[in-house]
């Protein structure tokens, strides 16, 4: 039976006989050899093609040929070219006969047009360096370089229809800041976290790094930021992710939920087949470039860099530090169920439909196979120590059939997890949403894999979640295709039966199963990994809840930034439990430059502690806490689009920092600062960056995702605010600490934003508007 397998697999089963060689050509198999290559070379075409059309943007290629007739028809008509470049090209050439006209006039327009494309492009750049727009309010306060900045921007835009990565080549460089504002800021930012006497103490040490070796360390920045696209991107995810040696579970990876109001069904296959189906779709659109790059104000483009990596890329591990791998293409995902690992092919000559896709899962599901306890557990191995992980990789899975099913996993597009359990987030049972984000965020330590760049889990009852290794990207790309899959599912993806659209228009390929060979002493090695896994999971404490009371809506009328209004809120929360201030961290998005990431927003700043020491004064007016918050709030807007536009603090010096290591160089400035611990560590959920309004369809609201803290002894916070009345919150901690609880500090964040709804009711100009 193997031999007759083994033959069947073959193109070119032959016979070795005494009159020769018999050879019989399978045509089936090389027509599918046959289509293969094609679908390849297909696609380095379409590759080569965009990338030519993204060198010459913001022209297209038919904008070259009409240059060509132009110059052509000038030439013939007896006038010169502008700057005479055919009479220029013309002796270059073998001869001047009308054939060589013609070819001089031909390379003269090509000349032209590539000056004309490039002038635009790095036109675009200088008009991209740009930021004043971001400080200036919407409306008829805009002054009038803004506008004609905003028109010129528009007029050069408009001549193509960019693709993904079109822009690239027009987005900045981030700008480094000057040593001395970089100092100037950091001083102010600590100013609340110190007493008098540790504020003078580094202030002494700010002043002698300033004046020692801090310009020398400016200086190696200075010619980092001339020669590298980005001067902090790379040492940023080398040494901040890559070389982290702590396990990716809770520690780096995050997560993000499904939404609650909606059950599109209740058929686990189906839902799961939906997600792949939609994931492939938006991989192909990446590929193609056929995504929309994001624009603000229709105009300014942010960096699309992160997209390359969503897909088909999984972090392996190092001894020191690991390494991010990105294949091509991938056609297949690999499904953890039960303990079994099945490699699934979605893409042959063409995505499966969510049907066909279905058909695979089911087979999964009913599959009768049980795995050995250690193949069960296998997965933990990427929750452990990431030297230890190495190690073990490097000794036992580089070889057979596990290195076969390891290059399986790793290639495969995302990872999809079918769990056992049901997901059952009911707001109104806090219980049931803190597990809900705890499955996500760590399963049971064994049924994801951490190190893939996505993992889709799919509960039994159908609802969904992912898990997000954080090197290769940030968030926001994650939420993104999270509202794409929700997009695509509104169109009537499923049948009232709970099955998905669609029919079975060809068999598609059945899963196989992914075999391992394991010893006794990696078995070992795997139990090991579940207890210190267990011991991780049962140290995190996790509190999601959803607050109702309102949402944007009523902040707006507060006449501030909603973000602004909720960071407040979470210092005052935090202060209520602590006692005390602490250095808050808030991330921002630096992609209005090229290859950004992140910088740090410190939105515990001297104005937001006057406002909360004002609202824990009751002698405090009313209409003096609200002056305080509004300017406690203009002071937090204005350093985060400051961090946006390249002038934060902490990016900066972490760079100095990596220099002086490189340098050999001790700075006891920059060892205080990088040692200062992030005791409370938050962000913000974007949405509607596909498009979509989810004003349409109010049940397709997220509720955000969630990470574990970042500190000991510290909480970490994400939030995301679902329309005009509700914001969600995740709010983490570990129990280990006796300093933190995520449930008190959510009872407080509750009391602290109904205070302040209080406080505008008493308000007169803002109770007018509510009466």
């Amino acid at each position: 039976m193997l031999m007759a397998e083994a033959h069947q697999a073959v193109a070119f089963p032959f016979l070795i006989t005494n009159e020769g060689w018999d050879v019989n050509v399978d045509r089936e198999v090389l027509k599918l050899v046959w289509r293969s290559g094609l679908r390849s070379w297909k696609r380095q075409f379409a590759r080569f093609m965009n990338n030519v059309q993204n060198g010459v943007y913001p022209a297209n290629l038919w904008s070259l040929w009409f240059f060509m007739s132009i110059v052509i028809i000038i030439h013939y008509s007896g006038y010169a070219v502008p700057g005479d470049l055919v009479g220029t090209i013309l002796p270059c050439l073998p001869g001047t006969d009308l054939k060589w006209q013609l070819i001089g006039s031909v390379l003269a327009a090509v000349l032209l047009w590539l000056s004309v494309v490039y002038l635009i492009r790095y036109t675009l750049k200088l008009l991209f360096m740009y930021k004043g727009w971001m400080y200036e309010a919407r409306g008829k306060s805009i002054s009038t370089k803004t506008k004609a900045w905003m028109a010129l921007v528009r007029l050069l835009s408009s001549f193509n229809r960019p693709k993904l990565f079109s822009l690239q080549g027009s987005i900045p460089k981030l700008p480094l800041p000057s040593l001395k504002g970089t100092m100037e800021r950091y001083m102010q930012s600590i100013r609340p976290l110190v007493d008098d006497e540790n504020y003078e103490r580094i202030q002494k040490m700010a002043t002698n790094f300033e004046k020692g070796i801090g310009p020398k360390l400016q200086r190696y920045l200075v010619l980092k930021s001339w020669w590298s696209t980005n001067y902090v991107a790379d040492w940023w995810e080398e040494y901040v992710y890559l070389r982290a040696r702590s396990p990716l579970m809770i520690n780096s990876n995050f997560y993000g939920m499904d939404a609650l109001a909606r059950h599109p069904t209740k058929n686990q296959a189906a839902r799961a087949a939906s997600i792949i189906n939609a994931c492939f779709k938006f991989k192909r659109m990446v590929e193609r470039q056929e995504l929309k790059p994001l624009l603000i104000q229709n105009s300014i483009p942010l960096c699309s860099s992160q997209y390359e990596r969503a897909f088909n890329t999984t972090r392996i591990p190092g001894l020191e530090t690991d390494q991010i791998v990105h294949w091509k293409d991938s056609n297949h995902v690999v499904i953890y169920h039960r303990g079994r690992y099945y490699k699934v092919i979605v893409k042959t000559n063409k995505i499966l439909n969510t049907r066909e896709i279905q058909e695979q899962i089911q087979q999964i599901l009913d599959d009768s196979y049980k795995p050995l306890p250690a193949e069960e557990k296998l997965g933990v191995l990427t929750a452990i120590n990431r030297t230890e992980w190495a190690q073990i990789r490097r000794s036992f899975f580089n070889v057979g059939v596990n290195r076969n099913s390891l290059d399986a996993i790793e290639k495969a597009a995302f990872f999809v997890s079918l769990d056992d359990v049901p997901y059952v987030p009911n707001p109104e049972v806090p219980e049931q949403l803190n597990m809900y984000g705890k499955l996500l965020l760590h399963g049971n330590g064994y049924n994801r894999w951490f190190d893939k760049s996505i993992n889709v889990c799919v509960s039994s009852n159908g609802k969904m979640g992912v898990n997000c290794e954080h090197s290769w990207g940030d968030a926001p790309i994650a939420i993104q295709i999270w509202e794409y899959m929700v997009w695509q599912e509104i169109e009537n993806r499923f049948k009232e039966n709970g099955d998905a659209v669609g029919e079975i228009e060809t068999t598609p390929p059945p899963p196989s199963r992914l075999a391992w060979e394991i010893k006794p002493d990696v078995e070992m090695k795997i139990e090991n990994a579940v207890e210190n896994a267990q011991m991780l999971i049962n140290n995190l404490d996790l509190h999601v809840f959803a607050y109702r009371q309102y949402g944007k809506g009523f902040i707006k009328t507060c006449k501030v930034s909603p973000d602004a209004f909720i960071q407040m809120a979470i210092q005052l929360a935090y202060y209520r439990d602590a006692g005390k201030f602490s250095l808050t961290y808030e991330a921002c998005m630096t992609r209005l430059y090229r290859e950004g990431r992140t910088e740090t927003v410190r939105p515990c700043t001297v104005e937001s502690s006057s406002w909360v020491k004002a609202m824990e004064n009751k002698n405090t007016a009313a209409d003096e806490r609200i002056k305080l918050l509004r300017i406690a709030c203009e002071r937090h807007q204005r350093n985060y689009l400051d961090a946006m536009c390249g002038k934060g603090v902490d990016r900066h010096l972490f760079c100095l920092y990596v220099v002086s290591k490189y340098l050999e160089l001790e700075s006891p400035f920059l060892q205080e600062v990088l040692n200062e611990p992030w005791r409370l560590s938050t962000s913000q959920s974007p949405l509607e960056q596909m498009g979509f309004e989810f004003k349409k369809y109010p049940e397709c609201l997220g509720t955000g995702g969630g990470f574990g803290p970042v500190d000991d002894d510290g909480y970490g916070v994400s939030y995301i605010i679902t329309g005009e009345n509700t914001i969600f919150f995740h709010i983490s901690n570990k129990k280990s600490s006796k300093l933190t609880d995520c449930h008190r500090f959510g009872k407080r964040l509750r009391e602290v934003l109904n205070s302040m709804q209080d406080l505008f009711a008493i308000h007169t100009d803002t109770a007018q508007q509510f009466k």
